[in-house]
């Protein structure tokens, strides 16, 4: 692999940013490291990326990034401590400025191989971390070890100033952003809406509804489920779009679930979906019914680019993604009565009302939720970082 034959200045232009994730097979934290990969080579900085690998490798290398194969989400006691050596030649060999980690195995390592060779340290708190005990509080507090703590929505960043004791002036609070040309309703051909159509054998004239998200119990599948019975209504139909992930036991109480109310032909499980947009446009509600606070919730925020109408419960980053009334409506979490009353209010908006409203979601999308955005300030980070005297 070849080096930069110099380091770049740490101002003037960007520097050379390392982030460090478990590994790139899928998912928005993966996706997100790309898009920042991808600004920061934009910006005429140089961005590594170190995984374990995955399929997502060949969309980082086409954004002008580097990958570093290392078993860096071993948990593995002897495996993490060589990855910190391993970690310190990198930085060295490649004169790397900022390293940027999302998750917490990798992140032990990768702080200390950045206090080791003196460079700045940045990390992504992407979620709410299980902390049950005293060791699992201490393991994941590394993510609070950033010079900068980066919280993907304001809940977030409230969860780690009341669990971790942070203080505000660390943490900076950068959302999700959604690709709005990926998501873009006018590029999203009739062929490909069809084509899902007839994959997943929906006839037509029937409005669909659609709960995206892999099959967990906590992604509120029974909820979603119980709430379609209670419409009583044969003139829909409804898709859990997800995969079970291993998870077959679930699977198989959510087909039990669905025959016990008669719904075998309105509700149907769709293992995966490898085109999201077109699902989103061929859905006429889309759903996300968590009974734990979603981080963030991308699926909201993607629907609402498409001009989609969500449902989503009222807690966690829900409550910044959604305008209650008017881009979508906010339930309380695991309420079925709610739930299908949102559902029935959302499947009887009329032509007018919808485009009203698909306006009003989009604009909120643009103005709060863009990838452009999301990257534009994760690079304002890494530029304040570099004025700090000292890393690691």
């Amino acid at each position: 692999m070849e080096h930069s034959k110099e380091k770049p200045e740490a101002t003037g232009r960007m520097a050379t940013v390392m982030q460090v994730l478990p590994a790139l097979v899928q998912g928005g934290v993966e996706r997100g490291t790309i898009e920042i990969a991808g600004a920061v080579v934009k910006a005429g900085g140089r961005a590594i990326v170190v995984s374990s690998g995955g399929p997502m490798v060949h969309d980082l290398t086409r954004v002008g990034a580097e990958h570093v194969t290392l078993p860096i989400g071993s948990k593995n006691p002897l495996t993490m401590h060589g990855n910190i050596a391993q970690l310190e030649k990198l930085i060295r060999e490649f004169g790397v400025d900022i390293v940027h980690v999302r998750s917490r195995a990798p992140a032990w390592a990768a702080w200390r191989a950045a206090r080791n060779t003196g460079v700045h340290f940045v990390t992504t708190f992407h979620g709410v971390y299980s902390s049950g005990n005293w060791f699992k509080r201490r393991y994941n507090a590394v993510m609070v070890r950033g010079e900068r703590v980066i919280a993907i929505s304001n809940f977030i960043a409230g969860h780690i100033r009341r669990y971790y004791g942070v203080e505000a002036s660390r943490i900076r609070v950068i959302h999700r952003g959604v690709d709005l040309e990926r998501f873009d309703a006018a590029s999203v051909s009739a062929q490909r809406i069809v084509a899902l159509a007839n994959a997943w054998r929906l006839s037509d004239g029937y409005p669909v509804v659609m709960l995206p998200g892999r099959l967990t119990r906590w992604k509120g599948q029974t909820v979603f489920i119980e709430a379609i019975a209670k419409l009583d209504r044969r003139d829909i139909r409804c898709l859990l779009v997800g995969s079970h992930q291993g998870r077959t036991g679930y699977k198989h109480e959510l087909d039990a679930l669905i025959e016990k109310h008669n719904l075998g032909e309105i509700v149907r499980i769709v293992e995966n979906c490898t085109d999201m947009p077109a699902a989103y446009m061929l859905t006429d509600v889309v759903v996300s019914a968590s009974t734990d606070p979603e981080a963030f919730g991308r699926v909201v925020a993607e629907a609402q680019a498409l001009g989609r109408p969500v449902i989503a419960p009222d807690h966690g980053g829900a409550r910044e993604t959604v305008v209650d009334g008017e881009t979508g409506w906010l339930v309380p979490p695991g309420d079925v009565d709610a739930l299908a009353e949102a559902i029935d209010r959302a499947l009887k908006l009329d032509g007018a009302a919808r485009k009203s409203l698909a306006a009003r979601s989009k604009k909120n999308v643009r103005d709060h939720f863009s990838k452009a955005t999301m990257c534009a300030k994760t690079l304002d980070v890494y530029n304040e970082v570099l004025q700090l005297k000292s890393g690691g």
